[in-house]
């Protein structure tokens, strides 16, 4: 709002402007109240006043408008404390800013083994339930191990000090080190795998190969069991260093307590000598032949369509992300089948460029059908642009999940350490630019994505079931069919 020039009574005499922070039919509602007699117009004044006041307060209550206070320890942690008045716990939320994509060659699961070492005995995670009535979480993806510590606020020295003992003093004996590979070994093993999984895994390996972002976070069975004791010393003494993390604090306590606590207990964890930058060799362009993975006697076909995505920290990111909600409401338009069956369109990303992907759960004999339908969706993306409603739809959409995640004390600190983890803009400058991408800025990222890149397709199904549907798909691989046989051809008309 701007408000140029008062008059001998201070009140403003030159029209309001339209502004982000103002609904448009606020705007012509003072612009006319101030065309009125002095008086009224000194009421309307007061009653804007109080609007703005009551506005400026609730925004200072919403915690996606909070920014925290920030700190730093001289030895590089950094630190940001959300003061929430009244809250008996505290949320105690670290993240070491390097994750799964610096596994070792062959060792996929080598960081999240080490995330498994800091805290290896269930006793501690008991006592937060028990004792602290909260929890304990370490969570490892490719970009980071994120700890997060919850429990009575009466605790909060508790939990630092054994944060202290993880982070300072990782217990990486032979024996733990054992006992953590063979553990972590047993749940890969046990744990099933659906067939929703098994697309997704192979979608990334089928478009990422050896990059990164191509082998699973958690590691197979087999490349964990190559992890040796050597090697997480090695990742330790690389990333586990306070230069390389960031902590959120969110509670009542006070701040010169709970910053007393941290240079006591904390104060000594090592700095790194350098941090290691995520720089990887680019994977190589992907098989565009759609490879079918035989999985006889299941009900439905898992259907996935990616291409390689954009980085989180790209200026583009917001505008990928309406393109995802636009591709599935058009998949689904383009055939009736997906009303009825799981369907989305997702852009996953990380510190490097990701992947942006398209997936359905379909009767296996549609399976050709709702590839055929995504790949005519992809062009259409690129040659038709979105409709000012598809656009206005696919920002709502997006800013209700935005809502909801600032609701929710864990999502607000899981986003402070995503600005932290991928250099974003302030939260009011994120919004600024949700509302500011227009459909040409839709159009444009479209391009970027589908244009030129190739994209890889997957199908998880039972083989006999979709085969005679398969033809127009043109050369696919097979695997889990022992024959590994091409697509039946097109039988020729009769003349």
């Amino acid at each position: 709002m701007e408000l140029k020039t008062l008059n001998d009574r201070g009140l403003p005499l030159a029209p309001i402007r339209d502004s982000g922070d103002f609904p448009d039919f606020f705007r012509r509602f003072m612009n006319k109240a101030l065309s009125r007699s002095a008086s009224a117009r000194m009421q309307v004044l007061f009653a804007f006043i109080s609007i703005v006041l009551a506005a400026s307060s609730l925004r200072a209550q919403t915690p996606f408008f909070q920014e925290p206070a920030r700190e730093q320890l001289l030895n590089g942690l950094q630190i940001l404390v959300w003061q929430r008045p009244g809250d008996q716990d505290v949320l105690l939320k670290m993240r070491i800013h390097s994750g799964a994509a610096f596994d070792f060659a062959g060792k996929a699961g080598m960081m999240a083994l080490l995330g498994d070492a800091l805290f290896p005995d269930a006793e501690t995670r008991q006592y937060f339930n028990d004792e602290l009535g909260g929890r304990l979480e370490v969570v490892t993806d490719y970009d980071s191990i994120t700890i997060t510590m919850s429990g009575h606020a009466r605790g909060f020295e508790r939990m630092v000090e054994m944060l202290h003992n993880a982070l300072v003093a990782t217990p990486l004996s032979p024996e733990n080190v054992a006992k953590l590979r063979e553990a972590r070994i047993k749940v890969l093993r046990e744990t099933s795998v659906s067939p929703s999984q098994i697309a997704d895994r192979a979608i990334a390996a089928r478009l990422f190969g050896e990059f990164p972002y191509g082998r699973p976070a958690a590691g197979s069975a087999e490349s964990v069991s190559r992890i040796d004791r050597g090697d997480l010393m090695l990742a330790r003494e690389r990333f586990l260093n306070a230069d390389n993390a960031t902590l959120v604090i969110a509670s009542s306590l006070d701040e010169r307590r709970m910053m007393r606590t941290l240079r006591q207990l904390l104060g000594n964890w090592r700095k790194s000598d350098r941090v290691v930058p995520a720089t990887f060799r680019q994977p190589d362009a992907p098989d565009v032949r759609p490879l079918i993975i035989n999985q006889p006697g299941v009900a439905d076909a898992e259907v996935r369509l990616a291409t390689r995505g954009l980085a989180r920290g790209d200026p583009d990111y917001i505008a990928a992300s309406l393109l995802a909600v636009i591709a599935r409401e058009r998949w689904q338009a383009a055939l009736p089948e997906l009303s009825r069956a799981p369907v989305f369109a997702r852009h996953e990303v990380h510190l490097l460029p990701g992947i942006f992907v398209l997936g359905a759960a379909v009767k296996n004999a549609n399976a050709a059908k709702a590839i055929a339908a995504a790949q005519t969706v992809i062009r259409s993306l690129v040659t038709t642009p979105p409709s000012a409603a598809e656009t206005e739809r696919a920002r709502n959409e997006t800013n209700a999940e935005i809502i909801r995640q600032a609701s929710q004390p864990n999502s607000v600190a899981g986003l402070w350490l995503d600005a932290e983890t991928f250099k974003l803009s302030s939260f009011a400058q994120q919004a600024s630019s949700l509302r500011a991408v227009t459909t040409d800025d839709v159009r444009n990222v479209a391009v970027r994505l589908f244009k030129d890149n190739q994209i890889a397709t997957v199908v998880v199904g039972s083989y006999d079931e979709m085969k005679e549907n398969l033809s127009p798909l043109g050369k696919i691989e097979i695997l889990g069919d022992p024959s590994s046989r091409p697509a039946p051809p097109t039988p020729a008309k009769k003349p």
